[in-house]
């Protein structure tokens, strides 16, 4: 047992071999690098990152609008009416004016557009780096979108080919478009473009449709002060507006030529004087929206086509004015006591049937209804002078005799008002006096109602008319229009004209011809010439003494009262110029006891008077 442990004892102990020397691996040698592995990197991305941006690209321009289409057709056919002076009254569609070169307009106009808009204009390619780094820093440090940076050429590409969605998609399709349009065109044509093409508010497209729709002019005579104002419009057409807001459009005006003076354009004296020059005339005329819807109501049988029309029509607008002021006053001074709520008003040159001024109503904006062309109403003794016509042409004479006393027709009498009866007084005075009873008994020598409804119906009066007696007290039915067109034709020698309210026409810029005024006979002149006589004698010493105006003018005309005081009326003419008014309720409710004789008649006189000794027409 121990040696056996000895001898395992022995084994153990043995001494250790030496360590062996253990040397280092060395790590496998990398390959060599390729002088050409970045440059494949740089064709891989190359080639990807144009794809990618073609893919953009593809994606920008999927939906965008064919650019020949945009640049030809971007806007819908206009209508501007302008009155007798050239200063327009109104517009419809897109108004366009002539299309300006540079050359023909002020130098000081596309100098304001580049002063306020896009100061880097000449020096840009479309898109400004350092205009949008501008915005950017002034958007920041304001908190508030307080500047833009589009360039002039982003806001043509918006306005030709663009909507006004507000995106980053949009934005970069605007940007796209500026690109190409500077690459197709130079910077004078993409100037051009601009001033012919941006909307300027009202309707108006282009410089010379907003200088002469804002200031009557062509764009070729506009001043520095005018320049600024419409150069300042782009920014916000709508609320700068100058007709709808014009101390806001001279405010922009005036950032504009301080604009003009940093940059240099114009001095600071120069600036100085344009704003103190900046008077933005005040719209024409209020409620000339009557006149204008009565001339566009036909124009689409009259003037077929899509052509933009420049229609100069027979409205004049001093005329227009004192019509307005004048209506205005009456109803809200003595008509308002005597509870007229309207008014029409129309006046008419004799000879040629234009329309110098037509108010429907009281305020176009509250009522765009025409009072004047559409309501129908009976004229009352207004429509006498027509049963008085019938006679003469039945061979009675203005001083032939007619009974004046009660009288009784199946149970209807006929009253005369205040008229003390005389017995017999002539056809003139029984006419001055608007007596009732001798207008029927003259309406049964002139051949009864059937002839009386035949003789308004030659005057253009469509009625329509009762077949009985009342109609010599005028319980027909006529408009303002039509009443006015037919005692033109008493001022006329018995010639009717047809109502105008066109004198020349432009499509496209080139002259239409016009159908010249007309007139029909419809009443000998013998018989007209007798009439105007026995009408200036209602006025003289009638029921129309108060439409006399001082200075000893010659006017003519008729009054006229319906049942309860529902309509009052007066119709007449002085020289060539004819005037009809009709006051009332829009209801048919009773005012307090206004007559033709009253309030009309005073109207009548005020007009003329505002008119002067040149009214319109003689």
């Amino acid at each position: 047992m121990p040696r056996v442990t000895a001898a395992r004892t022995t084994r153990t102990a043995r001494a250790p071999r030496a360590a062996r020397q253990v040397r280092p691996v060395p790590p496998p040698a990398r390959p060599a690098r390729s002088p050409w592995r970045w440059l494949r990197w740089m064709v891989l991305l190359t080639v990807w990152g144009g794809v990618a941006l073609a893919a953009v690209v593809l994606v920008l321009t999927w939906d965008l609008p064919r650019t020949d289409i945009a640049l030809s057709a971007m806007r819908r056919p206009g209508v501007t009416l302008e009155a007798t002076d050239g200063r327009i009254i109104a517009t419809s569609g897109d108004v366009v004016g002539d299309i300006v070169r540079l050359r023909d307009v002020p130098p000081h106009l596309p100098a304001a557009v580049i002063a306020i808009e896009d100061r880097r204009f000449r020096d840009h390619l479309g898109i400004d780096p350092i205009g949008i780094a501008r915005a950017a820093w002034v958007n920041w440090s304001t908190g508030r979108v307080a500047q833009g940076g589009s360039t002039l050429t982003q806001q043509l590409a918006k306005n030709l080919f663009l909507t006004p969605e507000r995106s980053l998609r949009r934005k970069a399709q605007e940007a796209l478009l500026a690109l190409w349009l500077e690459w197709k065109f130079t910077k004078d044509e993409l100037l051009e473009i601009y001033l012919n093409r941006v909307y300027l508010g009202g309707g108006a497209y282009g410089v010379d449709a907003a200088s002469r729709l804002f200031f009557g002019i062509p764009a070729a005579r506009l001043s520095l002060w005018q320049s600024a104002v419409l150069a300042g419009l782009p920014k916000a057409p709508s609320r700068l507006n100058p007709r709808s807001a014009p101390d806001a459009a001279a405010g922009r005006a005036v950032e504009v030529l301080e604009a003009m003076a940093e940059t240099g354009i114009i001095t600071r004296a120069q600036a100085a004087l344009a704003m103190e020059q900046i008077n933005i005339p005040i719209r024409p005329t209020r409620d000339s929206g009557w006149f204008a819807d009565w001339v566009m109501d036909d124009l689409a049988e009259r003037f077929p086509g899509n052509a933009d029309l420049t229609l100069r029509t027979t409205l004049d607008l001093r005329a227009q004015q004192v019509v307005e002021q004048r209506l205005e006053a009456l109803l809200s001074g003595p008509g308002h006591r005597a509870r007229v709520g309207q008014g029409a008003v129309i006046l008419m040159d004799a000879a040629t049937g234009n329309i110098r001024a037509m108010a429907g109503g009281r305020d176009y904006r509250t009522s765009q209804f025409n009072r004047a062309t559409q309501a129908r109403r009976q004229p009352g003794s207004a429509f006498k002078p027509f049963v008085f016509l019938g006679a003469l042409e039945h061979g009675a004479t203005p001083a032939d005799t007619v009974a004046d006393g009660p009288l009784n027709l199946g149970g209807w009498s006929p009253g005369n008002g205040s008229w003390r009866a005389r017995g017999e007084i002539t056809l003139a005075e029984a006419l001055a006096h608007s007596v009732n009873t001798a207008a029927v008994r003259v309406l049964q020598r002139a051949g009864g109602a059937r002839e009386a409804a035949a003789v308004a119906r030659r005057f253009g009066l469509a009625g329509p008319f009762p077949n009985d007696a009342t109609i010599a007290l005028g319980t027909g039915e006529v408009t303002l229009l039509e009443m006015t067109a037919a005692y033109a034709a008493f001022a006329n020698g018995g010639l009717l004209p047809r109502p105008r309210g066109l004198a020349a026409a432009r499509a496209d810029g080139r002259p239409v011809p016009l159908a010249p005024p007309s007139a029909i006979r419809v009443a000998a002149p013998e018989h007209a010439a007798a009439i105007r006589r026995m009408l200036e004698a209602v006025v003289a010493r009638g029921t129309g003494r108060a439409a006399q105006p001082p200075g000893g003018r010659v006017v003519a005309g008729k009054t006229g009262t319906t049942q309860d005081f529902r309509d009052a009326w007066f119709m007449g003419f002085a020289g060539g110029l004819v005037i009809g008014i009709w006051l009332g309720n829009d209801d048919g409710s009773a005012m307090f006891e206004v007559q033709g004789g009253t309030l009309p008649a005073r109207l009548a006189r005020e007009i003329l008077e505002g008119l002067g000794a040149a009214a319109p027409g003689g």
